[in-house]
C-alpha cells in the first residue's frame, strides 16, 4: 500500500471544490512538474505491470499531452468522482495480505494506486492519450506515501486523487513529488521533491 485512503479528509475537502467543477471553465494554464532523470521503479508497479502490460505499454505515437477541450475535462471530472464514489477503500493488508499490492479494483474494493489505475483505464477507453496520464507517487500531508494519477495537459499537470473529487493543479494539491511513470519507456523519472512550479528539493 503506497498510503491511506483519508475518507474523511476527502469528504472535507472535495465536496465543495468538486462540485463547483462540475459547472466551471476549463482550468488556468500552469507550470508542468519537473522531471530530473531515471528513478527506480515501485516494486508493486512492476509486479502489476507483469500481470497487465497492456496498462503499462508506451505508445510513442500518442501524444504526450492532453489538449484539454470541454468535452474532455467534464469527462475527466465525472470519471474521477465516479471512481471515488464507487470503490470501498480497503487497505493492501486487508485485501491481499501483503503490504503493497497494484490492482484495477475489479472486486469493488482498493487503496489509491487502484483508485488511480481504475480510473487511468477508464480514461483511455474515453479517447484519452494513455501516455499523457502518468502514475505518481507523493508525499502526503500525513508525511505518508500516497499515489495519484497526473493528467500532463496543455495547461500544466493536473491531479487526480481519491482524496478528494477536485481536479487540481499539482502543486495546488499540498503534496511533495517524489517520482512518477515516465512518458517515453516503461520506466519511471524523478521529480525530485518538488512542491511548487519554482520549487525543489532533492530527496
Amino acid at each position: 500500500m503506497i498510503g491511506g485512503v483519508g475518507i474523511a479528509f476527502a469528504l472535507i475537502l472535495g465536496s465543495g471544490a468538486a462540485e463547483a467543477q462540475t459547472l466551471a471553465a476549463l482550468p488556468a494554464t500552469t507550470l508542468a512538474a519537473p522531471s530530473l532523470g531515471p528513478a527506480r521503479p515501485i516494486a508493486a508497479w512492476v509486479d502489476f505491470c507483469q500481470r497487465y502490460a497492456s496498462e503499462c505499454a508506451v505508445d510513442a505515437s500518442e501524444p504526450d499531452l492532453i489538449s484539454l477541450s470541454p468535452r474532455l475535462w467534464q469527462t475527466i471530472i465525472t470519471i474521477n468522482r465516479s471512481v471515488n464514489a464507487r470503490i470501498r477503500p480497503l487497505t493492501d493488508q486487508e485485501h491481499w495480505g501483503v503490504p503493497d499490492r497494484w490492482d484495477l479494483a475489479e472486486d469493488g474494493s482498493g487503496d489509491c494506486e487502484d483508485y488511480q489505475l481504475l480510473k487511468r483505464k477508464l480514461l483511455a477507453e474515453s479517447g484519452l492519450p494513455r501516455r499523457a496520464m502518468r502514475m505518481t507517487v507523493v508525499i502526503d500531508e500525513k508525511g505518508e506515501g500516497h499515489a495519484v494519477l497526473m493528467l500532463r495537459t496543455d495547461r500544466g499537470d493536473l491531479v487526480l486523487d481519491n482524496k478528494t473529487s477536485a481536479v487540481l493543479p499539482w502543486h495546488r494539491t499540498g503534496y511533495t513529488y517524489i517520482k512518477r511513470e515516465s512518458q517515453d519507456a516503461v520506466a519511471w523519472v524523478s521529480l525530485g521533491g518538488a512542491t511548487g512550479p519554482t520549487m525543489t528539493a532533492n530527496r
